[in-house]
């Protein structure tokens, strides 16, 4: 993800654009289904992920306490608050008391005085809450020193907001004047509604001086995994069946400078080995989830990792680079060790590392994507950057396919030409009519000669651009309008699965609380409590969920490929089974016929299935309060034939999935 990105500027909306090309007469789709036109790559759709939107920290990864480790602000402990009843009692950021040199600033309270009975201590209020479910176990953490004079025991405990109600509450051991961690498990009754009014609190019942470091509470986590990621968020991740996951992200890759791109050396082992650094969309990462929770969380959707290491070049918010030779040697070797962490075998010094940390099988690694968007590389620098990195993994990895940043959508002044890049990355954000516009003949130009394409990054918009600030007075994740723009797409995408090996939309995540979030559209949205898939996230799982190996050869009349039509499509057949999948997407408000002859095959059994997402405004979308006002409709259809009319409702994507002989 770029602060600015590539766009075509459309002011027709899918309906004007459709208008022009309204046909006459019910037009025809002919399906040639004995003859394939090209393979699907088994890792043709996928997921693209980085931290922005609070997509990981206050989102997937499954920690609570927000300023865990107290470095999200240098003069305050910002997320924490006094909990003091019947006391006098202070707290305040301590940079000589850390717990190692990795966590260096801990969290000082006083206490003074206390009435009997009473209590002092801190509190955190998590992302926008600690979300609070019945019947839930909840593990927390921390790090503790106490002051001489002081050997009393630590109240753990989650409650409500004003400290009202205790929903769930342990007691650890008494203190030493030494760090020690101490770990409770927390359970909530039964008998509660879930709410997210609620903190984290650790209180003492005497006078003294104690210091805490890394604060951790995490809930059940997918898989059970220890440090590991939200159940509900990882629920709809894998619905969508993605088969890569591109890591660690764009900007998030590379930083805001180069001393803050993502440190993967640091992002591993302990927690308390962890200092984490700053971000580059307004807020401070944990990096709990680090280099093997990106690749855990693939293997746990069955998805491989798409690899991108840093090339030498941070955007912003004053680009700077290391030019190639001498000074880019050492990040060259670093991206190396990265590779050889990722698939190395354990005899080698990052695959006894990876095996150390919890993980001795080598992860299965296709692609390895060399910097990002360094289109935005002013000096053109990047031809020699990715020569050295190329030439480097290719000595050491030749079976790598290495995947540059610089794409066809790009003037060719900006490309690589010393290397042939394997694959590029190419990056669109475009309004929906754009895609609507684009889509039908975009890819049917470029040379088959060429590298393959990964569409790295893509996303249909309505009306206003995502880096625009008018943007943020908008639903965080898109409508229906913009899902049918991103259907045109994907159908495009999927005729011309020849030339792309790789597609993914982006960005995926958003936390939509006020302030959770710095771009829009993105494809899933949550809060402490609760999420919901947009209607773009219903059209990219239908997708996924139903293509075959190879492209069909197809031709229509009255759907010009050439230019925009009211229906879009692509079909697809699984060969070993001979399913077809026939998806048909109507940019319009009116309902739109559409004869379908079938040819090359014995027979067309004559029932299926037809999944169908709709609604009755293009406006329409979903949200926390109404998650599924926009979803797909499965049906059972009959009478299918080698020849047969369907009407396609209007504002939908189409599904139809027929078995042949």
């Amino acid at each position: 993800m770029g602060r600015y990105s590539f766009i075509l500027c459309v002011s027709l909306s899918l309906t004007q654009v459709a208008a022009y090309s309204q046909p006459a007469q019910t037009p025809v789709l002919h399906i040639q289904a004995d003859e394939a036109t090209a393979a699907v790559s088994p890792l043709f759709s996928g997921m693209m992920t980085e931290e922005i939107n609070h997509a990981y920290d206050g989102g997937l990864y499954g920690e609570l306490i927000q300023n865990r480790v107290f470095k999200d602000d240098a003069a305050r402990p910002v997320h924490w608050s006094l909990a003091q009843e019947g006391a006098t009692a202070s707290m305040a950021l301590d940079d000589t008391n850390g717990l190692n040199e990795n966590l260096g600033t801990s969290l000082r309270l006083e206490v003074g005085s206390l009435a009997p009975g009473a209590r002092a201590g801190i509190a955190n209020e998590g992302y926008w809450g600690i979300p609070v479910k019945p019947r839930t176990v909840y593990h927390a953490s921390f790090y503790a020193k106490a002051a001489a004079g002081f050997d009393g025991p630590v109240t753990v405990s989650i409650e409500t907001t004003n400290g009202a109600t205790v929903f769930a509450s342990a007691e650890v051991g008494r203190l030493s004047g030494d760090w020690r961690k101490y770990s409770v498990t927390l359970k909530t009754p039964r008998k509660i509604a879930p709410t997210a009014d609620a903190r984290f609190v650790l209180t003492i019942g005497s006078a003294g001086t104690v210091w805490f470091d890394l604060v951790s509470l995490f809930p059940p986590t997918w898989h059970d995994r220890p440090n590991g990621n939200r159940v509900d968020l990882m629920r709809e991740l894998a619905e969508m069946r993605p088969r890569f996951l591109r890591f660690p992200g764009g900007n998030f890759l590379e930083g805001d400078s180069i001393t803050n791109r993502f440190p993967w050396k640091q992002t591993l082992g302990d927690l308390a080995e962890r200092p984490g650094h700053p971000g580059c969309w307004g807020y401070r990462a944990s990096d709990g989830l680090g280099l093997l929770e990106f690749l855990e969380w693939a293997e746990d959707l069955k998805a491989e990792p798409v690899l991108a290491v840093y090339a030498g070049y941070s955007l912003a918010p004053k680009s700077e680079l290391i030019q190639p030779g001498a000074d880019l040697a050492p990040y060259v070797a670093d991206a190396l060790d990265e590779i050889e962490y990722v698939m190395g075998d354990t005899n080698t010094k990052w695959g006894a590392r990876r095996a150390a940390d919890g993980h001795p099988a080598p992860f299965k690694l296709t692609y390895v994507e060399i910097g990002n968007e360094d289109w935005f590389d002013g000096t053109r620098s990047y031809d020699g950057r990715f020569a050295q990195f190329f030439d480097a993994i290719k000595a050491k990895y030749p079976q790598l396919q290495c995947i540059s940043t610089v794409g066809n959508e790009q003037p060719a002044e900006k490309r690589v030409h010393s290397r042939k890049p394997d694959v590029v990355d190419e990056h669109y954000y475009w309004s929906e009519a754009g895609f609507a516009q684009e889509a039908p003949s975009r890819f049917e130009k470029y040379d088959r000669n060429g590298p393959k394409i990964f569409v790295g990054e893509w996303a249909a918009y309505e009306d206003v651009v995502p880096w625009d600030e008018k943007s943020q007075h908008l639903p965080p994740t898109p409508s229906l309008k913009a899902a049918l723009g991103d259907a045109v797409w994907m159908a495009a995408m999927e005729r011309n699965s020849d030339l792309i090996v790789m597609q993914c939309y982006a960005p995926m995540l958003v936390n939509v609380n006020p302030g959770g979030r710095q771009w829009r559209p993105n494809l899933i949205g949550y809060d402490a409590l609760r999420c919901f898939g947009s209607p773009s996230y219903y059209a990219n799982a239908m997708f996924n969920a139903n293509r075959g190996d190879v492209v069909v050869r197809t031709s229509g009349e009255g759907l010009n490929q050439g230019k925009t039509a009211a229906l879009d499509y692509s079909v697809t057949k699984d060969s070993a089974h001979g399913i077809l999948y026939i998806k048909v997407v109507n940019v319009t408000g009116e309902p739109q016929p559409l004869r379908l002859e079938v040819a090359g095959v014995k027979r067309v059994i004559s029932h299926g299935t037809a999944v169908v997402l709709t609604s009755a405004e293009e406006t329409d979308t979903n949200s926390l309060s109404d998650p599924v006002k926009v979803a797909p409709v499965t049906e059972k259809i009959e009478g299918l034939a080698p020849s047969f009319t369907r009407t396609f409702p209007p504002y939908s994507i189409t599904v139809l999935k027929i078995q042949t002989k």
